[in-house]
């Protein structure tokens, strides 16, 4: 079978929100412990993180706390009520 690319679409907020993520997350003991489970794992989320580095300018951008703020907040509100914790009786 041959290797394909595969495309996959993300609005601006979700790939700047990804990206930050992403970027506070590799490295760290729990995270790459997690991924170290099943190593074959680190070869797209390095294509992903790579990608998304180098095509956000947002990144450089002396706003870009700002930006990020009202991208995550775009997004939360687009989620409705996907992962908020349940109130316990």
């Amino acid at each position: 079978m041959a290797d394909d690319d595969f495309t996959i679409k993300l609005t601006r907020d979700q790939a700047l929100v990804l990206s930050d993520w992403l970027y506070r997350k590799i490295g760290t003991a729990e995270f790459d412990g997690l991924v170290n489970r099943d190593r074959a794992v680190w070869s797209p989320l390095h294509q992903i993180a790579g990608t998304l580095e180098t095509s956000l300018v947002e990144v450089f951008m002396p706003d870009y706390a700002g930006r990020l703020d009202a991208a995550r907040e775009r997004l939360l509100d687009s989620l409705g009520e996907i992962g908020r914790p349940v109130d316990e009786p």
